[in-house]
């Protein structure tokens, strides 16, 4: 009996809202009449899914470098769908705000832990073979981590650190996109020209980048963050996540890229350029590039140390020792 009544209450509460849109709540109960079950498979389009992966080579490997990457667009579209509630919040509430870049933390943290996959998990002599029939094309066309940036932080803090000083807010949204710090991991240095890599970046990616740092030009997470009242701003949990934030997507993440990079295109393979031609060794490490989405938070010497001791644990693991 109790069932009963607690269906009429559920159908009672689904005609008010149905008669509130002005819909017809019968119309609804004969979809379902009609509808399937819903199955994994059809939620998850799994087929689909199990069909994105179209290697250009008959190398083995080539199907898990094509799936890892794919995976790292999804965990970025998770960290994006984070931000933009951040951004998007009215509310300024600190325990949102602290869940949400925990959230993010653990999107980067996932990544981070699997990019053994890239590191160790295939054979090099297969990698340096069918490398060569992905280019010009590169994991720096990522347009989703540079999104992840512009919300992250004010794009005068993604100016190349060598410019930095140089511009601020007051400088136009296109002046800060033209000395963004990227750019300079795909130009030749002695001659300026930009790589066929850069180019159809940003042919493609300009317009949708230059209209989302317009939309975030003050509400980004470092200006949510600057909005909060001071005891909020100098919560110990609210600045330890901020900082792992920092660390993770801008020295621990560039810095698995630079392994890989390393294992892959170093000294043993003669020092060979990235696909694409990107400059992945002054591209990669965070020490060159000082990155970082909230400066406010730390002190001159950190700033000026940023992914020192981290570049020094990786490369010269006898120095760190000592």
């Amino acid at each position: 009996m109790e069932d009963k009544e607690l269906i009429k209450s559920q159908i009672s509460k689904l005609e008010e809202k149905y008669k509130d849109s002005g819909q017809d709540i019968s119309s609804y109960l004969d979809g379902l009449l009609y509808q399937r079950y819903l199955t994994y498979w059809d939620y998850i389009h799994l087929d689909t899914l199990l069909s994105l992966q179209v290697p250009r080579t008959h190398f083995p490997d080539e199907e898990i470098f094509i799936m890892y990457h794919q995976i790292t667009e999804l965990y970025f579209k998770l960290i994006l769908h984070e931000q933009k509630q951040l951004v998007d919040d009215k509310s300024q509430n600190l325990d949102f705000f602290i869940e949400k870049i925990r959230r993010i933390n653990s999107y980067y943290t996932a990544l981070i832990s699997s990019f053994g996959i890239m590191i160790k998990g295939m054979e090099r002599e297969q990698f340096l073979q069918y490398r060569m029939a992905l280019l010009p094309a590169s994991g720096f066309q990522s347009a989703q981590y540079r999104m992840i940036e512009l919300y992250a932080t004010p794009m005068e803090n993604l100016v190349h650190h060598s410019k930095r000083n140089d511009f601020s807010s007051k400088n136009s949204i296109e002046e800060l996109y033209e000395n963004i710090y990227w750019k300079n991991g795909a130009t030749d240095k002695d001659t300026g020209e930009k790589t066929l890599t850069l180019k159809q970046f940003e042919y493609r990616y300009t317009p949708r980048l230059i209209r989302i740092a317009k939309q975030v030009k003050s509400s980004t997470i470092y200006h949510k963050f600057l909005e909060l009242s001071e005891g909020q701003r100098q919560n110990k949990v609210l600045l330890e996540v901020l900082k792992m934030l920092d660390v993770n997507a801008n020295v621990n993440w560039p810095l698995m890229h630079m392994g890989s990079a390393h294992r892959y295109l170093g000294k043993e393979s003669g020092n060979l350029d990235a696909t694409g031609g990107t400059n992945w060794r002054a591209y990669l490490p965070p020490s060159f590039q000082k990155v970082v989405f909230f400066p406010i938070i730390y002190s001159e010497e950190e700033l000026n140390d940023w992914g020192k001791q981290w570049v020094d644990h990786i490369f010269n693991p006898e120095k760190m020792s000592k």
